[in-house]
């Protein structure tokens, strides 16, 4: 997995001065990249009972189908604000300067359904930690966190203690 890095575009500065930015859309035009993240993702889960793999807008959305496909599982979509027409639950997290604030539909996770939460990046945690919070509201049972890239400097998997956290890459700067 490690050669998938290589594949992955640093971009110093953006969105800001001193960050760098790890951009995948490199990776996800190569084919046998792509390939190697679903496969990787689905050869972690393939022995996780699944019922649901919920995908956080928008690169999750990326990720999240295919696995779900993969798995023989449904898709669930989680959605910036006022992006859904039927009836929703939303959660209000923090951010390093703000608030944010995600949604899925209350129909979407059925009470006990197992669901696999799916992210392209874990970072500080904090999005993943308020789809976690949505989906034990509405009944349902967190099966696992999987990410494509993990920030393991940001310490994102504080916010995720006691549930089961899988990436596939990992940057340690």
């Amino acid at each position: 997995m490690e050669d998938l890095k290589k594949l992955i575009r640093e971009v110093p500065g953006f969105p800001k001065p001193g960050i760098l930015f790890y951009d995948i859309t490199t990776l996800l035009k190569d084919r046998c990249g792509l390939r190697a993240v679903i496969d990787g993702l689905k050869e972690h889960y393939r022995e996780t009972q699944v019922d649901v793999v919920l995908g956080i807008e928008a690169r999750g959305f990326i990720f999240a189908p295919a696995l779900a496909y993969a798995l023989g599982a449904g898709f669930v979509p989680v959605r910036k604000p006022n992006k859904l027409p039927a009836e929703r639950v939303s959660v209000t997290y923090d951010l390093e300067y703000g608030t944010d604030r995600l949604e899925m539909h209350k129909d979407a996770v059925g009470s006990g359904a197992r669901v696999l939460i799916v992210d392209d990046l874990l970072a500080t945690g904090g999005t993943a930690a308020a789809a976690a919070r949505m989906v034990r509201e509405v009944g349902g049972t967190v099966a696992g966190l999987g990410f494509v890239v993990e920030l393991t400097f940001l310490n994102g998997r504080r916010k995720l203690a006691g549930d089961e956290v899988f990436s596939l890459l990992q940057y340690d700067k």
